[in-house]
């Protein structure tokens, strides 16, 4: 079977169980709609992080950005924001069908482009350091980010804010939030996919495989780190605001800026997975999140020692990642040519 009929075949069987999966194992719909989420946190740091080689600790802050982005716009809609947290609280409001879903795309289209603004403009900050101090600049932004909503009024403070219900029954809100998640993880990838085929994405590899010899060849290096961390961000205000209707209640540092529930866990699956492979980043999100629910599940208490305990065992035994495993132990599945010597002194060595 060829390459490329195996993959057409890949992509179909994901489609259709993916399509199937609400209604087959709707009991579980929460899990594999947060599945969804994990997917696109995992793609779009590996942008950077794999692809560019600069490992954000911060990607979360983009996330939460979005999330309350959108939710002041939805509320603004129709409320003074400022009005609406203190009046209400942590009580969930309903508004109209029209209301909800006209605020809910306006919503996300700001939320979308505020985050791309909010890239851009620290991008003139954080590109300013590498290696080890990009990671940790960036993970104090999402900290002070976390902080500073945590101690604004307008937005609720440490008291969060509600968003309204999906008017409509229970489960049709839970298959519609899978499926938006859904499409925002598909077209991530597929557009990533892309990206990644073109000039654009040979320039970030550049970047990553040696910056300084990049900007002798004349990339303008800060351009294109600055567009790329803008593209995450893109996807990520996507994903907030989303999250922030799912979940229907924001709060700082629990849900929109939580580092270690959400912002640690993008590096790993992609660590886990494969950074700098298509589908590594995907793999990673998968297993990462079976692996969280199953100790969520039935090592309750132990669960962070056993999340912790596999990012020991991913940096230390796969440091490519099950992707970069499986391209080395099986070549010719994923399309790579071995030179003839190379794999007869593989042989003699086995």
């Amino acid at each position: 079977m060829s390459t490329s009929r195996r993959t057409l075949g890949l992509y179909g069987g994901i489609a259709i169980a993916s399509l199937v999966a609400p209604f087959v194992f709707d009991s579980y719909i929460s899990q594999l709609t947060v599945l969804w989420v994990m997917v696109l946190f995992a793609i779009t740091w590996d942008a950077m992080g794999g692809q560019m080689g600069y490992n954000s600790l911060g990607n979360i802050f983009f996330f939460g950005a979005g999330m309350y982005i959108s939710a002041v716009v939805q509320i603004g809609l129709h409320y003074d924001v400022a009005e609406y947290t203190a009046a209400y609280g942590a009580i969930k409001v309903d508004f109209t069908p029209a209301q909800y879903h006209v605020g809910l795309v306006l919503g996300t289209i700001v939320a979308a482009l505020g985050s791309v603004a909010l890239a851009v403009a620290l991008s003139w900050v954080v590109f300013g350091l590498r290696g080890p101090y990009f990671a940790i600049g960036t993970l104090g932004v999402a900290l002070a980010a976390g902080e500073l909503v945590g101690a604004w009024e307008y937005v609720g403070a440490g008291s969060g804010i509600s968003l309204p219900v999906f008017p409509g029954e229970p489960e049709v809100g839970e298959r519609f939030f899978y499926f938006a998640f859904f499409i925002a993880a598909v077209l991530s990838f597929f557009f990533f996919r892309w990206l990644y085929g073109t000039r654009f994405g040979l320039a970030i590899n550049a970047i990553r495989d040696d910056e300084e010899k990049a900007e002798a060849m004349g990339i303008r290096t800060m351009r294109y780190k600055t567009i790329t961390w803008s593209l995450s961000a893109f996807f990520l205000g996507i994903c907030g605001s989303l999250f922030g209707n799912y979940n229907i209640f924001i709060e700082p540092l629990e849900v929109a800026f939580a580092t270690v529930v959400f912002g640690i866990p993008m590096v790993v699956m992609a660590l886990l997975g494969g950074k700098g492979t298509l589908w590594g980043p995907v793999i990673g999100a998968v297993l990462y999140h079976v692996i969280k629910e199953a100790t969520w599940k039935y090592f309750l208490g132990w669960q962070w020692v056993a999340l912790g305990l596999l990012i020991v065992v991913t940096v230390v035994f796969f440091q490519q990642g099950i992707m970069g495993w499986a391209q080395d132990k099986w070549p010719e599945l994923f399309g790579i040519e071995v030179e003839e010597d190379s794999a007869e002194g593989d042989r003699e060595a086995a």
